[in-house]
């Protein structure tokens, strides 16, 4: 028979064993909890290109840096600070937003022109020339592309934006499914135009279809200044005369002294 200090020490190894194997399972599941916790890296279709400050990756290397120092410490708690998207109307470069759309106005077979509700009358407060970025999910792929508003920065209570859908395009595939109502994800603003009141004499703006965009509001701001004397030559290219986008607005914007705006159509040869 074993001594009783063998015995013992027997049963002491056994307890440690037993111990170290339930240390070792616990730590297994915690492990995994914290990689399921860890950010997913961006895939190539979640950056729009359009030089945004910070980029999804930029965002991505911050809550890494966030999810390792959490890690380390093993407190939970610090990945509280990590928002991925946000409901409160304000738009903010970090996070995505949600927005209803309150109309959706379509311009011609392959463009639309939405309008975005913002809470009472507050303003996105685009700077001339910056841009936003969309996120979308299609068949389980988010993708991301940047817009320019067309309202004018300060308008209240709304923004607008003028999209051109692409039969092959990812995100045009997600785009035509919106109607009025459906929220939608946007974070900026990005960007913008270096534009100085009476600075230049004259500016030449070329355009081709939706590149009209970050011209209008530039125009707006312009027209908009009765102490802004710079004139403005645009110049549009579109196929033809039925396909220009928002001729109204167009209008109004040439009949100020200091505007002049020209068409060139590829396709119309009766004009």
């Amino acid at each position: 028979m074993p001594q009783a200090g063998s015995l013992l020490s027997y049963m002491s190894v056994f307890k440690a064993r037993l111990k170290s194997a339930h240390n070792q399972r616990t730590m297994s599941g915690n492990e995994h909890d914290w990689l399921a916790l860890k950010p997913q890296e961006p895939s190539p279709s979640q950056c729009c290109g359009g030089g945004c400050k910070p980029c999804i990756y930029d965002v991505y290397e911050k809550e890494l840096a966030q999810w390792e120092r959490a890690k380390a410490k093993q407190d939970k708690s610090l990945l509280m600070e990590k928002k991925e998207q946000s409901n409160n109307s304000e738009l903010n470069p970090d996070t995505f937003t949600a927005f209803s759309i309150s109309s959706v106005e379509q311009l011609t077979e392959d463009t639309y022109q939405y309008r975005f509700e913002l809470p009472g009358n507050s303003s996105l407060c685009l700077s001339l020339g910056q841009h936003i970025v969309l996120r979308g999910a299609v068949n389980g792929l988010e993708v991301q592309r940047a817009y320019t508003p067309i309202s004018p920065g300060n308008a209240e209570g709304y923004f607008e934006v003028l999209i051109k859908c692409y039969e092959a395009g990812l995100m045009s595939q997600y785009i035509k499914t919106w109607k009025k109502g459906d929220m939608v994800f946007w974070r900026g603003p990005f960007g913008g135009f270096p534009y100085r009141p009476n600075k230049h004499g004259e500016l030449l703006m070329l355009a081709s279809g939706t590149g009209l965009a970050p011209m209008l509001p530039i125009l707006q701001s312009i027209t908009d200044d009765e102490e802004d004397e710079t004139f403005v030559t645009l110049v549009c290219c579109f196929p033809t005369f039925d396909k220009i986008y928002l001729k109204p607005l167009l209008q109004d914007l040439a009949r100020y002294w200091n505007i002049r705006i020209f068409y060139v159509l590829s396709q119309d040869r009766a004009v």
